[in-house]
């Protein structure tokens, strides 16, 4: 039986933020004294929770008190160049491809992602838009899903999610959902290949491998 609700990633995913993400990570890490790291080496490490990307590329702990600071940092970086960032090339006409309901779940920050999915003409395109609820928060996307999902009484096993993270997958999992993978985000293709699960290097290709699961 086909899915009938899609739910989008939006960070690395419909929108594409890849290399504005790898500088403020390099700005971040260069106020406490740490190295920079490239593009490559951020799609082959970053996870979450968050801090424990922070740990690994500082080669140190990053208790709750300093991945706060660290977060406020990026943050303030991102959102200092978010105004020159663009759509993926085909993500308007991946979602118009898509049949039946979709909506967004995003982990940027829930007041400030409505005003910018706005930006994009993107909103009545979606039955409903959900960023994450608090000030920090690094860690795993499966309880926003849970949510995002019961405040539209959809259910699980009629979900299919495309986004760019390993944890999209388990998120989508965790309710009885499934994911197709997208390449063209924070993730290395390699390590979602790995994965075993459905990988598409196009928007479009994504929508057309979720069509069919």
């Amino acid at each position: 039986m086909a899915r009938t609700h899609l739910v989008w990633d939006w960070n690395g995913t419909l929108l594409d933020d890849l290399s504005l993400v790898v500088s403020s990570t390099n700005h971040t890490f260069s106020v406490v004294g740490g190295r920079s790291v490239d593009s490559d080496e951020h799609r082959r490490r970053f996870r979450r929770p968050v801090a424990e990307f922070y740990a690994e590329i500082l080669e140190r702990a990053v208790d709750a008190e300093e991945f706060e600071e660290l977060d406020r940092i990026f943050h303030e970086a991102y959102r200092v160049g978010l105004t020159t960032i663009k759509l993926a090339a085909d993500a308007e006409a991946a979602i118009k491809a898509w049949p039946g309901s979709q909506s967004l779940l995003s982990m940027w920050f829930h007041d400030e992602l409505v005003p910018a999915v706005q930006t994009y003409g993107l909103t009545g395109m979606f039955t409903r838009i959900d960023g994450r609820p608090t000030e920090v928060d690094g860690g795993l996307k499966a309880g926003h899903l849970a949510r995002h999902l019961a405040e539209q009484q959809v259910a699980g096993d009629q979900v299919v999610l495309i986004g760019d993270s390993l944890d999209d997958a388990e998120a989508a999992e965790s309710v009885g959902g499934v994911c197709v993978l997208y390449t063209g985000g924070f993730t290395d293709p390699s390590r979602l290949r790995a994965s075993g699960r459905p990988v598409a290097d196009t928007l479009l290709d994504a929508v057309r491998m979720a069509r069919t699961l």
